[in-house]
């Protein structure tokens, strides 16, 4: 059984800043997951991070057809990956979670709200990078959607932990909602169901 305490954000953030510097420089240490729900987030974040430079490559205006059906069939995987985890943290969740169904409803989930989280910490991470080149215009503009995206994220982090608080009190509820992609099933697909044999 997970620590009801397991979901408090600063842990979940502290994850979050220390992947893309790893992934990024290869000497750095990578995290350590403390738990298995901790191992989950890493592994969500490590999706994102991988879409995230994948999506970078898609709009490479020089990159060849054969280069971007490859990058786009990545992407579709991650994308599938990043919504798994996702659900697997929900599902982690649950398991702590006070069966109130009387409580009103939450419309996020903390598994969507992690993940997020995970997206508003590359944003951060990569506008931080701008900071170090080009003009002093370049820099000033990046300062600032910094200011904002730190803001959100401050934000989006005590919404988790009120969030989860609720939860543990009864006095909110969530559920797993399924993303049930389409695109990547051979039977939901009509693209690929069309190409299939009878």
């Amino acid at each position: 059984m997970l620590s009801p305490l397991i979901v408090d954000a600063s842990p979940v953030l502290a994850l979050h800043d220390h992947a893309p510097a790893q992934g990024h420089d290869p000497a750095s240490p990578a995290p350590v997951a403390s738990s298995p729900f901790a191992q989950l987030v890493l592994d969500q974040h490590r999706a994102n991070y991988d879409l995230w430079h994948r999506e970078d490559e898609a709009r490479d205006p020089h990159a060849s057809d054969a280069a971007i059906v490859q990058v786009k069939h990545d992407i579709d995987r991650l994308n599938q990956r990043r919504n798994d985890l996702a659900e697997q943290i929900d599902i982690a969740l649950l398991q702590l979670s006070p069966d109130n169904p009387s409580a009103p409803l939450n419309s996020e989930s903390p598994g969507l709200i992690i993940d997020r989280l995970s997206i508003l910490a590359l944003k951060i991470f990569h506008t931080e990078e701008q900071l170090h080149r080009s003009t002093p215009d370049h820099q000033h503009r990046n300062q600032s959607r910094l200011a904002v995206l730190n803001e959100q994220r401050t934000d989006l982090a005590a919404c988790l932990d009120a969030l989860w608080s609720d939860v543990l009190a009864g006095r909110r509820r969530f559920k797993l909602y399924r993303q049930l992609k389409m695109y990547n099933d051979p039977t939901l697909n009509p693209v690929l169901y069309a190409r299939s044999p009878p």
